[in-house]
């Protein structure tokens, strides 16, 4: 481990999942639609990020997978961009929720550029499904940089992950410190239940 690098996975799960097995994106979008199609509720994290929201607010859905959150909030009336590292979720994204804008890239390699050449700016950031886990140990510190570069002055990066996934907080922030975050809000569940061991659903502005 270097300096530079947060504890964790030597090589990037998700990237290594759909190594072991090329399908195993599409069965995650199946998977997201059979849950959708049984009537439970999947919009709880984008109902947290709708209500810290201004109107017509620039949010980033980090990890987007297939824009079910990405595009719940494009439908509520906000400029979306959703990055993903998997194309085929993209594809998914782009035909369900063609209001919104969808990218494929690496979290920890984020740029995204305005028409000035400079990084677009986002009032609020979404990185939800356990998104930051995923990464590699040598991901972490990039991407949480990344995320700050696009994150405007006043805005705020919500992100959610089990604490059993082997990302502990004392090292998320440290992690998110050397990126230039400060994690100012801490809770366990997206519906703002107390802080516990099991999860976290943090809130963090720039340091």
């Amino acid at each position: 481990m270097t300096q530079n690098s947060s504890p964790g996975p030597v090589t990037n799960l998700w990237t290594e999942a759909v190594r072991r097995n090329p399908e195993h994106a599409r069965g995650y979008a199946e998977r997201w639609r059979r849950i959708e199609a049984s009537g439970k509720d999947i919009y709880g994290e984008a109902r947290l990020i709708d209500a810290m929201a201004p109107r017509a607010a620039r949010i980033l859905d980090a990890g987007c997978g297939t824009g079910r959150l990405g595009g719940h909030l494009s439908r509520a009336g906000h400029q979306v961009v959703g990055v993903d590292l998997d194309p085929h979720l993209i594809d998914v994204a782009r035909e369900n929720h063609p209001d919104a804008r969808w990218e494929v890239g690496n979290l920890a390699e984020l740029d995204l550029r305005d028409a000035d050449g400079r990084p677009e700016q986002f009032d609020l950031q979404l990185c939800a499904g356990n998104v930051l886990t995923f990464l590699a140990g040598g991901e972490r510190r990039p991407a949480l940089a990344s995320l700050a570069a696009h994150l405007a002055p006043e805005g705020r990066l919500v992100v959610g992950f089990g604490l059993d996934r082997g990302y502990d907080v004392d090292d998320f922030e440290a992690d998110a410190a050397a990126g230039g975050l400060r994690l100012e809000q801490r809770f366990a569940t997206w519906d703002l239940r107390p802080a516990a061991d099991d999860f976290l659903v943090g809130i963090l502005a720039r340091a």
